[in-house]
């Protein structure tokens, strides 16, 4: 097997468990037939861990150490190794003993059979013996993952593990456009593989957690965050029922601040036509905001002003299809002569479903293309 591993090791204060991380990588890339390429970045650690990898560099060639001046975090760590990496195929390995380097053999092989681009470990998968450790993590851990799959349409179990292994050339293209510094780094990574139209493989793998004790990092901000990050990097190509559910949460949002701003106005004494109108502007402003903020926030093909100019228009038609069509169900149904309220609901209905049209397909158009 003449190709290359490289396995990009993020650090930051791991003195106790680096070299025994880096002497595990060895032992399973002794036993195969590949070359081994190990990249660690020290994230501006505190401890011991830095002069440790600068001994380990000097006695071994297949290690290349980096350096963060300050502590930026593990996507940070990560964006700086996988740009680093020269191997056919990169994979990511943390700087302690929770998960097993061999397990990169089967992971390969998906890859290596030109079946995949991607290959997720999952710790969920194998039915074997296991550590007994924290509920709520692990709770967390697969609603993020279920959440996860309904914005990218992939069906991962486990999407917030570390062993993550890419073609290099795909990684390498998705690089440069990550942003998260921290464990954001994984939903983030999740939506932009299934954006680029990657094909996904799974594979078990062991996983033998540490406590807080132990040095873990992760906490209950970082799901928080993960939780933002699915929305944020997932919303504007999620599948069509989740983009109409979150088009809907924006609406009622709208909807709020309009009644809000209209009392609000008419209680301290303005025109009620000047109400009515302020209100409906500062809704459309959210609206808008919110659709930019969560929905389609991307490379849009129009510039900015294009962008508002086409948004004003659609509220525009928009408003006069709501006003056209509840008059005429009032004048033509005969039902709706006295039930005004029924003919309301329905302009409401055709308006919403308008405007999430042409808000997706018009005036947030997404210009960007498939990757690969």
């Amino acid at each position: 097997m003449n190709y290359t591993l490289s396995l990009v090791v993020p650090c930051f204060n791991e003195e106790r468990t680096i070299s025994a991380c880096i002497g595990r990588i060895f032992d399973f890339a002794n036993s195969q037939n590949f070359r081994i390429e190990i990249i660690v970045v020290d994230d501006a650690s505190t401890d011991g861990s830095w002069p440790i990898l600068q001994g380990l560099a000097e006695r071994h060639r297949e290690i290349k150490i980096f350096q963060h001046e300050k502590n930026r975090g593990k996507g940070a760590a990560l964006r700086s190794g996988f740009i680093h990496a020269t191997g056919d195929f990169v994979g990511i390995q943390d700087a302690d003993t929770e998960y097993n380097p061999a397990d990169y053999l089967q992971m390969l092989e998906p890859i290596l059979d030109g079946r995949a681009d991607v290959v997720y470990g999952s710790r969920y998968l194998r039915p074997d013996t296991r550590r007994v450790l924290y509920y709520w993590h692990t709770g967390m851990n697969k609603t993020l993952t279920a959440l996860s799959n309904l914005f990218t349409d992939l069906d991962i179990t486990d999407m917030e593990t570390c062993y993550k292994l890419f073609r290099r050339e795909v990684i390498q293209k998705i690089a440069p456009t990550l942003k998260e510094e921290r464990f954001g780094f994984e939903p983030e990574i999740t939506a932009k593989v299934a954006q680029a139209g990657c094909r996904v493989y799974e594979c078990a793998i062991s996983y033998n957690p540490r406590t807080y004790e132990e040095g873990k990092k992760i906490s209950w901000k970082d799901g928080v965050r993960a939780l933002y990050c699915v929305f944020h990097y997932g919303a504007h190509t999620a599948p069509l029922p989740v983009m109409v559910l979150i088009y809907l949460f924006i609406g009622t949002m709208s909807l709020v601040v309009n009644n809000v701003c209209f009392v609000g106005l008419t209680q301290a004494g303005v025109a009620l036509n000047n109400a009515i109108i302020a209100a409906a502007v500062a809704s459309a402003v959210v609206n808008y905001l919110l659709c930019i903020a969560i929905l389609f926030r991307h490379k849009s093909r129009w510039s900015a002003g294009a962008e508002i100019f086409l948004y004003a228009l659609v509220v525009s038609i928009m408003s006069f299809v709501d006003y056209s069509v509840t008059h005429l169900l009032i004048k033509t149904v005969p039902f709706f002569n006295t039930h005004w309220s029924g003919a309301k609901l329905i302009a409401s209905g055709i308006g919403f479903i308008g405007n999430f049209a042409l808000r997706k397909w018009l005036v947030f158009r997404d210009s960007k293309k498939k990757m690969f």
